[in-house]
C-alpha cells in the first residue's frame, strides 16, 4: 500500500523517471554507485565503496526518508604525484544521498561492509491506518 494518493501517483512516477535521467549527469567519479531494491519486509541499498579500511571511515544516516552515505577513502602507499602515469582510483571524501520510496524503521537499520560493498538493510515502517480526527467546533 502506497502513501501517495492515487490522483498524485503519476507525479511520483514522473519524479522517479526524472531522477533516473538526471542523477547520472550530476554524479562525478567520486560518487559511490547505489542499487536500491525492495523485498516484502525491507528496503536494501547496496553501495560500491572500495578502499574503506576502518569502520570510522564510513557513516550511514537516514533522515526524512533519505539515506545518506558519507565517508573517506584513503590512498595506500606513498607515491609522489609527479611519479604517476595514470591516476583513476578516487581517494578523499564522498557523500551520496538517496531518496527512499517509503518510510523505514530507523532504529532497526543494519549496515554491513564486506569486500568493497556496503549493504544497508532498512525494515519498512508499518503504515498507519487513516484515522478521522474529531474537530472541536466553537
Amino acid at each position: 500500500m502506497r502513501l501517495i494518493p492515487h490522483e498524485w501517483r503519476h507525479l511520483d512516477n514522473w519524479r522517479r523517471e526524472m531522477e533516473r535521467f538526471v542523477e547520472p549527469l550530476f554524479q562525478s567519479f567520486n560518487t559511490p554507485r547505489v542499487d536500491l531494491f525492495e523485498t516484502d519486509s525491507e528496503l536494501v541499498a547496496v553501495c560500491e565503496i572500495p578502499g574503506i579500511e576502518k569502520k570510522e571511515d564510513i557513516h550511514v544516516d537516514v533522515s526524512d526518508n533519505v539515506l545518506i552515505i558519507s565517508g573517506s577513502v584513503r590512498r595506500w602507499g606513498e607515491v609522489k604525484d609527479d611519479a604517476f602515469h595514470r591516476r583513476e582510483r578516487y581517494a578523499g571524501h564522498f557523500t551520496r544521498s538517496v531518496g527512499l520510496p517509503m518510510p523505514v524503521k530507523g532504529d532497526e537499520i543494519k549496515a554491513t561492509y564486506r569486500n568493497g560493498l556496503l549493504e544497508v538493510r532498512m525494515p519498512k515502517a508499518e503504515q498507519t491506518a487513516t484515522r478521522r480526527i474529531d474537530i472541536e467546533f466553537h
